[in-house]
């Protein structure tokens, strides 16, 4: 016969952690609720070890809800990990709730603490020891420097467009490599900047030499994380339309312990390519989802576009969509659901192990 206890009897306690840059404020309640303590310690090391011994002293320990675990609690989940104690990903709490009790740590923690006790927030944090948050790292610096880069070439043309005619007529239809090089060769006499003439080619070339110097380090970047990509999952780059940037976000989104997800449909939800239902009395319908990972949604986007245009099974089943009375837009967002269902097969069975 299955019992009919919950599964809060298999411990004694339950945690709830607020997390900030510099303290953390702990919670500790019993398996129906009931607030034992709070304390705040510091986000150190030593500070983790202690409000984990502080939390066993109320008994045996099960589930901690922890607030920004890919964030300022990122040590502390570490820390629990290792320590093997289950941690749950928690939000913080909606406006509501914040108008009605208020807003404090203490509050916040305690609020984590229910919320990983009834069984509200489930999701397991990702881990971050592993080759996968290295390829992270490396990839928050290349998405840095392209948003920069892009922002330099818009500067560069708003300048030419203000430019002095001479100036301008020169450099206005020129395409973007010539234009770079064109202006980080652009002469001017540093004692005459105070002339606009003098000024803008001074800009000019100052900026185009920003938007080499990114370039080339979007080089160095590149270098780097595409034979690591390759060893964290060489099968995902077999996929058609998948290349080094689509699969080093992939593999990002899912993070090191992947079997945190527990179907291709939970991996569809965290791309945010799962259509949520909408429907009401008569009405059955679905909506678009706007939630989950967005670099993620991007990604399984571009592979769309791939394989519409080389893939001839995707091109069939557009036009066979296209004739059931479905937009464009609707029948890219089926391509990504069943691309991220193809996706998730070839990241799951794959085993990561931690970096060494």
């Amino acid at each position: 016969m299955p019992p009919i206890t919950p599964d809060t009897a298999a411990f004694d306690v339950a945690g709830g952690v607020d997390t900030h840059q510099d303290t953390h404020t702990a919670a500790v309640i019993d398996a129906v609720g009931r607030v034992l303590g709070t304390q705040q310690f510091p986000a150190t090391t030593a500070g983790y070890t202690a409000l984990l011994a502080w939390m066993r002293e109320f008994g045996r320990l099960g589930r901690v809800g922890v607030e920004g675990t890919g964030a300022y609690g990122a040590g502390l989940a570490r820390l629990l990990h290792e320590q093997d104690v289950e941690v749950i990903e928690v939000d913080r709490p909606d406006r509501k709730t914040r108008r009605l009790q208020g807003k404090s740590d203490p509050i916040d923690a305690i609020a984590a603490a229910k919320a990983a006790l009834a069984g509200e927030r489930t999701g397991t944090p990702k881990q971050r020891d592993g080759r996968v948050e290295a390829l992270r790292n490396l990839r928050v610096a290349r998405r840095s420097a392209i948003e920069q880069r892009a922002d330099t070439q818009r500067q560069i043309k708003t300048l030419i467009v203000t430019a002095p005619d001479e100036l301008r007529a020169r450099l206005h239809t020129l395409p973007v490599n010539k234009l770079i090089a064109t202006c980080a060769n652009l002469r001017g006499d540093r004692t005459d900047a105070a002339r606009p003439a003098t000024a803008v080619k001074l800009a000019l070339r100052a900026l185009a030499r920003r938007h080499q110097q990114l370039s080339a380090e979007i080089t160095d970047l590149d270098e780097l994380l595409a034979p690591l990509v390759a060893a964290i999952n060489p099968n995902l780059l077999t996929a058609n339309g998948v290349g080094p940037d689509i699969a080093g976000q992939l593999l990002v989104t899912a993070g090191q312990n992947h079997d945190r997800l527990t179907s291709e449909a939970a991996f569809a939800m965290l791309c945010g390519v799962a259509p949520i239902p909408a429907s009401s009395g008569k009405t059955t319908r679905h909506r678009l989802n706007r939630g989950g990972d967005r670099q993620a949604n991007a990604a399984l986007y571009r592979v769309v576009l791939t394989r519409l245009r080389w893939d001839p099974r995707t091109r069939d089943y557009m036009q066979r969509r296209t004739k059931e009375g479905l937009s464009k837009k609707e029948i890219i967002r089926c391509l990504k659901r069943y691309i991220a269902r193809e996706l998730y097969q070839l990241i799951t069975t794959n085993n990561l192990e931690p970096a060494t």
